[in-house]
């Protein structure tokens, strides 16, 4: 079966609303019908707001550490503090960036951004989105009969790439990550370290269609993902890896290597 992407329209809410009846709503007035095996992409945005996750800006009071941070990174006081409640950690930054985890996520400004949130307004990530994803799912089943995977998306960056692609901030129904590892690839050889992130790629492909502005789509359904489906919740740790695991953390800080020993070399085939 091929997999296909639908993106939903939805009307722009600013306030608190039932998620699960407003994706109901949208699919009806679509003429979608979800599948056993589908899976239902929501912006983890759009699931915010229906927690009433955004606040004003101006009325976030800083405190001394965030306004130290605010100074050292060049950002707004009340975005900074926003930044140090909402994450696990804050890593570093850059010039109106702070790279915070949040969820098990790496994402400038702990994923906390204005785009769609109203002038002067901000919208957090979810609070408990694994569980508000697995309470979609269960409605999903109980009401309409699929058993369908939940995937609640947002926007990332990568490390030397131009644009955005996707990633689930939190999941239900489906294995976040197939582990391929033992495998033998076209040589026969056993794959040593892949591990495929079943998740994010969902996300990747609802981002595309969903898109990140005016468009007003908040929803996908993906059909014919292959995704392995499951009867539970997923959790955070399902699809992370610490910062001494993570490539990328680990070889920017120099703890997988002297970077003093290291030297430039020709390219392999020059």
């Amino acid at each position: 079966m091929a997999t296909t992407v639908t993106a939903i329209r939805a009307p722009r809410r600013g306030g608190p609303f039932d998620l699960f009846a407003e994706v109901s709503s949208a699919l009806d007035a679509a003429g979608e019908r979800l599948g056993d095996g589908d899976v239902v992409v929501i912006s983890s945005k759009y699931a915010a707001v229906s927690q009433g996750r955004t606040v004003t800006e101006a009325s976030v009071a800083a405190s001394a550490p965030a306004r130290a941070l605010a100074r050292r990174l060049g950002m707004r006081e009340g975005l900074a503090e926003a930044v140090m409640r909402e994450s696990d950690e804050v890593m570093g930054g850059v010039a109106g960036f702070a790279m915070a985890v949040t969820g098990g996520i790496l994402a400038p400004n702990a994923g906390i951004d204005g785009s769609n949130a109203g002038e002067g307004r901000i919208v957090l990530y979810p609070d408990g989105a694994h569980e508000l994803a697995e309470q979609v799912r269960r409605k999903a089943f109980l009401r309409l009969g699929a058993r369908a995977g939940v995937v609640l998306s947002d926007s990332r960056l990568m490390p030397m790439r131009a644009g955005t692609c996707g990633v689930a901030v939190a999941f239900a129904g489906i294995e976040a990550v197939h582990d391929a590892r033992g495998q033998a690839d076209l040589d026969g050889r056993p794959l040593a370290v892949t591990m495929r992130a079943v998740a994010d790629s969902i996300a990747t492909m609802a981002n595309h269609e969903m898109g990140e502005g005016p468009e007003s789509t908040p929803i996908a359904i993906v059909r014919g993902s292959g995704a392995r489906m499951t009867s539970s919740r997923g959790e955070a740790s399902d699809a992370a890896v610490s910062s001494a695991e993570c490539v990328y953390a680990r070889g920017l800080s120099g703890a997988g290597s002297d970077a003093a020993e290291l030297e430039v070399a020709p390219r392999l085939l020059d």
